[in-house]
């Protein structure tokens, strides 16, 4: 409702107008702010960070992962050439009198997710995790064999 097409044109009502439209603006922020599953899946990428290495032969994705078992590591390939590398990192079990002082060390789901480039090999992909940090190797595909050029037989009529 606007005020001031009903004639009425003091501070007052400016005021009104104005807290009127703002509650119209955040109500369009909430259908447009991202869902729950995205933001969390957001802040376990940003905490997750990777090195990637191009060699002739391979591709090399290095994520650290301290203190973690093979069991809480998963990689996966989707839609045929996105890389995910996920899992959880769990708290630790308290002992018996033992409370934390300070705990900066971060729990919880991580993931990652690459694309993969057209000559990646997704048949032919290793994960090793040794000393706290996981190694993915991705093959290449060997390059297309360049074509040859056609020879068509001309006929005589």
């Amino acid at each position: 409702m606007d005020f001031r097409l009903m004639g009425i044109d003091a501070p007052l009502f400016h005021t009104l107008q104005h807290l009127m439209d703002a509650a119209g603006e955040d109500s369009d922020k909430s259908v447009n702010a991202p869902s729950r599953n995205y933001v969390r899946d957001a802040k376990a990428m940003a905490a997750t960070p990777a090195d990637v290495k191009e060699y002739p032969n391979s591709y090399v994705f290095v994520v650290d992962m301290p203190g973690l078992k093979s069991g809480d590591i998963k990689v996966q390939v989707e839609d045929d050439n996105v890389l995910l590398i996920s899992g959880e990192r769990k708290r630790e079990e308290e002992k018996e009198g033992a409370k934390y002082i300070r705990m900066e060390r971060r729990i919880g789901k991580f993931m990652r997710k690459f694309t993969l480039p057209e000559n990646a090999n997704t048949d032919a992909i290793s994960a090793v995790c040794q000393d706290g940090v996981l190694t993915v190797t991705v093959q290449k595909l060997p390059p297309p064999e360049p074509k040859k050029p056609k020879t068509i037989e001309v006929k005589i009529a």
